[in-house]
C-alpha cells in the first residue's frame, strides 16, 4: 500500500503527504475497491464483484471492471471518468489521467480491451480501444484515440493517433503523456509547417 502511495507522491507535486494521498485521492480509493472486487471475482462471485465495482464508481467516478488485471503502483490522477474494461491488462508503474478509456471494440468474447506495458502514461481524455498492446514506456497524449499497437517508447498524439516520436530508452515521467520540448510539441510542429509554407508562398510571389 505505502509503495503505491510513495510512487504517487513521486509523480504528483501536489501530493504533500501519505495521509493526504490516502484521504483525498479517488484513484487510491478506486484501486482499493478494485483489489477487493478482483479477488471476489476470481472465486466466482461475479455479481457481488460487479456490485462492489458499482459502489466504487458511485464514490469515485472511476469505473474498473473487477476482471481487469492491474499491476503494481498504478496511479489514476484526478480520475473522474476513467473507464477500464473487463479484459484490460495494465502493467506496473502506469499513470492514467482523468477521462481515460481502456475500451473494447468487439461484442465477441475473449480479449477485447488493451494491454498496457510497464511505465505507460495515458493523458487526459485519451481513448485506447480494442485488443491492442501499448509497449513499455509509451506515452499517449491527451485526447488521442489509439486503435493500433503502440511500440515501446513511442509517443502517440492525434485522432486517430500517430507516432510523434520513438525512443527505445525509458523517457522518465512525463505529465499527461505530453512532450515538454518545443520541438516535440505537435502544436509547435504544425505552426512551424504553416510558417514554412507561408514563407515559400511569399518567395514565389516576389519572383512573380
Amino acid at each position: 500500500m505505502f509503495e503505491t502511495i510513495d510512487s504517487i507522491i513521486s509523480r504528483d507535486p501536489a501530493a504533500r503527504s501519505r495521509l493526504m494521498v490516502i484521504l483525498t485521492y479517488p484513484g487510491v480509493h478506486a484501486l482499493a475497491f478494485h483489489r477487493f472486487a478482483h479477488g471476489i471475482h476470481r472465486i466466482g462471485l461475479q455479481l457481488i464483484a460487479r456490485l462492489i465495482s458499482m459502489i466504487a464508481r458511485l464514490l469515485t467516478g472511476i469505473e474498473i471492471h473487477p476482471a481487469a488485471s492491474i499491476g503494481k503502483r498504478l496511479f489514476i490522477d484526478h480520475g473522474y471518468g476513467v473507464v477500464i474494461g473487463e479484459t484490460a491488462v495494465i502493467g506496473d508503474d502506469v499513470t492514467l489521467y482523468h477521462a481515460v478509456t481502456l475500451g473494447g471494440t468487439s461484442l465477441r468474447g475473449g480479449k477485447r480491451h488493451p494491454t498496457l506495458g510497464h511505465r505507460v502514461i495515458v493523458g487526459a481524455g485519451a481513448k485506447v480501444l480494442g485488443p491492442i498492446t501499448v509497449g513499455d514506456d509509451a506515452r499517449i497524449g491527451a485526447n488521442a484515440v489509439v486503435v493500433e499497437h503502440v511500440p515501446a517508447g513511442a509517443t502517440m498524439v492525434g485522432v486517430p493517433a500517430h507516432i510523434l516520436q520513438t525512443r527505445m530508452a525509458p523517457q522518465g515521467f512525463t505529465a499527461y503523456g505530453t512532450p515538454t520540448n518545443a520541438e516535440d510539441d505537435p502544436n509547435h510542429i504544425a505552426v512551424q509547417q504553416v510558417l514554412a509554407r507561408l514563407n515559400a508562398l511569399e518567395a514565389k510571389l516576389e519572383r512573380v
